[in-house]
């Protein structure tokens, strides 16, 4: 199976000029799901992993299920003011703008081994902060899990030395 006749283009969206990658097809088709989970346990299996970040809203639908899978604990990172206990926050740069992620303050404990999943790594700003924010409170990152990655945006740059996999790259 190739998961790529699972993920669509959509032109022009969110804005003109953007070819975003929209993963709903394969969400719809378990078999497309149940492969993509393969794909991203796959170099995970005989690592310890603690906690799994999932970052809004996209990387939620896979970093439950693979902090499932791995007997971790499932943490989400979202969007200010959407969680409702003290929290950190890191802000980044977009292409248009800046925008801000926020973590519970009692999520991690100095030492727990992390994985970090979202669906696509972009120009790598999203994925960085995310990075800060687990470093902030003590984690210790193992990899940052990707579903895709559009290697032409250069993301892997803004993430250093860090241990990156995704299983679909364009």
């Amino acid at each position: 199976m190739t998961l790529n006749q699972y993920i669509r283009d959509v032109q022009d969206f969110p804005r003109e000029g953007v070819m975003f990658k929209d993963i709903t097809p394969l969400l719809n088709n378990p078999k497309a799901v149940r492969e993509c989970m393969a794909l991203l346990l796959n170099n995970l299996r005989d690592r310890k992993i603690d906690k799994v970040v999932g970052v809004e809203s996209r990387g939620f639908f896979f970093a439950t299920l693979l902090a499932y899978e791995l007997n971790a604990g499932f943490i989400p990172v979202r969007k200010p003011k959407k969680l409702p206990f003290a929290t950190i926050s890191a802000s980044y740069e977009l292409e248009y703008g800046t925008d801000t992620l926020e973590v519970h303050t009692d999520a991690i404990k100095a030492g727990d081994r992390i994985l970090i999943h979202d669906d696509v790594l972009a120009t790598g700003g999203t994925a960085a902060a995310v990075c800060e924010l687990v470093e902030k409170l003590g984690g210790e990152i193992v990899q940052c899990n990707f579903l895709m990655e559009l290697s032409f945006l250069n993301g892997r740059e803004k993430l250093g030395n860090r241990e990156v996999y995704a299983p679909l790259v364009y």
